[in-house]
């Protein structure tokens, strides 16, 4: 997939007027883009209308106009969107009590490098974690870690073609896998192109 550009970016004043009708157009084309796996994880996988969505919220909150300004927030989440070999995924860890997710956070400290994705026939690949910048420390984790799945051709093909996907984690504190439906599939196999 292309990067965004500044010139395919909404002026405010656009935005502003186009934001309901983009909001509601954005929430159904995520309801495919989600995995959970287990009660408290889950991915969120990202394209070029999340990554322009979530850069034209930005700008509206901050009150960007600025060339410069907006050229550093296409930098910040151009890399979140799939170069066509990958898949991308802002992977959460989510707990609505604030003390569960505390000691959670500790307990799966480095969890955000044992989650993997198999397609049926290929070799399991983990997903790489935060090439932006280390969201973990010496005592927890982070709640929000941001995941490339980087496959190799075989992979591609048979993901496109239909193989079963599955999404799991292989951490000492959380064990648990999910096999793809076919509409998630299909959607996050569109990423490949």
């Amino acid at each position: 997939m292309q990067k965004l550009t500044r010139a395919e970016l909404l002026t405010l004043e656009a935005y502003h007027e186009q934001r309901a009708d983009m909001r509601r157009r954005v929430l159904a084309h995520k309801a495919n883009r989600k995995v959970f796996i287990g009660a408290h994880v889950g991915l969120y996988f990202e394209d070029r209308l999340t990554v322009q969505y979530q850069i034209q919220e930005m700008l509206r909150v901050e009150r960007i106009f600025a060339s410069a300004a907006i050229e550093e927030e296409l930098a910040a989440y151009n890399p979140l969107i799939p170069d066509g070999d990958n898949l991308k995924a802002t992977f959460m860890l989510e707990y609505e009590d604030v003390a569960e997710r505390q000691l959670a956070l500790a307990r799966l400290r480095g969890v955000e490098h044992r989650v993997w994705l198999e397609v049926a026939g290929s070799p399991r690949v983990f997903g790489i974690a935060d090439e932006d910048l280390e969201r973990a420390d010496e005592d927890k984790t982070s709640a929000v870690h941001f995941l490339r799945f980087q496959l190799d051709a075989d992979a591609i093909k048979a993901f496109q073609q239909g193989a079963e996907v599955r999404f799991g984690i292989d951490h000492p504190a959380c064990q648990a896998e999910v096999a793809l439906t076919p509409a998630v599939r299909e959607t996050l196999a569109a990423d490949f192109s």
